[in-house]
């Protein structure tokens, strides 16, 4: 007797993306493993986004579950989708983005093959017009099968993306993404890594993530605070962990999504009293936990220095900001 393959659900939060919506949910219903639920949210569009939902949960009833709510934000949409999927293995896609056909079959081959809880793809930026702009390879140097235990090392070295990613659903058993805040992959994806033993990858650049051209230019606020609030809770989940005796990793994680992303993210702000209240708060966030400046510059991902691997202009940034040379910052921003 031949067993039914499992089910997948994808998740794909809308918001004012009709411009892009046709190619995702196109690159969605093609998919080669063929049971899947599209599990369509529609964050209260004040576009033409519902029309083109519509349209295709007509064409494709039998994958496309299409709902509508009131706007609540991406983690709100998510949740939402969350409470009704109804497959074995959870997906999300933005619904600007779009992904190969072999994406979630590749993917849930490996889940299955390894019984691991959590599967990774590499992401390709991509223009409006389909060329590749640049490829973010998650993790290199690693085999298919990563034994966390024994490789804890991704836990500090991996990208937190939440599209890139197949879960086992039961990890959602007890977790949401939290509402109403910035970053919020970086507040949960690590946690759903803490309750993984296997790890499993492909090489394969299945995540087509788009570079926007028509999308308005973000303003960096003072939500980038967010990002230290997101690692703190990481912290507390990581400490009743069976990871918690992994002190160095978790230093190592406190410092890439700490320390230089929020330093990448600090970069961009331009309201130099923001810029230099979150400098004070970061400054806080490195002597509780007592990160020191030369833990930041002997900080290695993946076996090569961080700063040193970073463009000119932001390794400029981070040394003028732990040199403390304000003056010069200013002029540099």
């Amino acid at each position: 007797m031949t067993s039914i393959p499992s089910k997948i659900s994808i998740i794909v939060p809308v918001y004012n993306v009709e411009n892009y919506l046709a190619k995702c949910l196109s690159s969605l219903v093609a998919q080669s493993h063929q049971n899947i639920e599209i599990v369509v949210v529609n964050d209260g569009s004040k576009d033409q986004s519902e029309q083109i939902i519509q349209q295709y949960a007509q064409k494709y009833p039998e994958k496309i579950k299409a709902f509508s709510k009131t706007n609540g934000g991406l983690s709100d949409a998510r949740n939402f989708g969350l409470d009704r999927a109804t497959g074995d293995y959870i997906g999300f896609v933005d619904s600007d983005d779009y992904v190969t056909e072999t994406m979630f079959e590749e993917m849930l081959h490996l889940a299955e093959k390894h019984q691991a809880k959590m599967v990774i793809c590499n992401i390709q930026k991509v223009d409006q017009n389909g060329k590749i702009t640049q490829k973010l390879t998650q993790i290199p140097n690693m085999p298919e099968k990563i034994d966390l235990e024994k490789n804890f090392s991704v836990f500090s070295d991996v990208s937190y993306f939440a599209c890139n990613k197949l879960f086992k659903k039961d990890l959602f058993e007890h977790r949401r993404f939290k509402k109403g805040i910035h970053f919020e992959d970086i507040q949960l994806i690590p946690q759903l890594l803490l309750q993984c033993e296997i790890l499993a990858q492909t090489q394969n650049f299945h995540y087509q993530y788009l570079e926007r051209t028509d999308s308005i230019t973000k303003t960096h606020t003072e939500k980038g605070v967010d990002m230290l609030k997101a690692v703190e809770d990481v912290e507390r989940y990581f400490e009743e962990s069976s990871y918690s005796d992994k002190r160095k990793e978790l230093k190592n994680f406190q410092i890439f999504e700490g320390v230089y992303s929020f330093l990448a993210y600090l970069a961009f702000v331009k309201d130099h009293e923001t810029f230099y209240g979150m400098a004070d708060k970061l400054s806080i966030f490195m002597k509780e936990r007592k990160i020191k400046i030369k833990d930041i510059f002997n900080y290695s991902r993946f076996g090569k220095n961080y700063l040193l691997s970073l463009p000119l202009k932001k390794k400029i940034f981070y040394l003028l900001f732990f040199a403390g040379q304000k003056r010069l910052i200013k002029k540099l921003m």
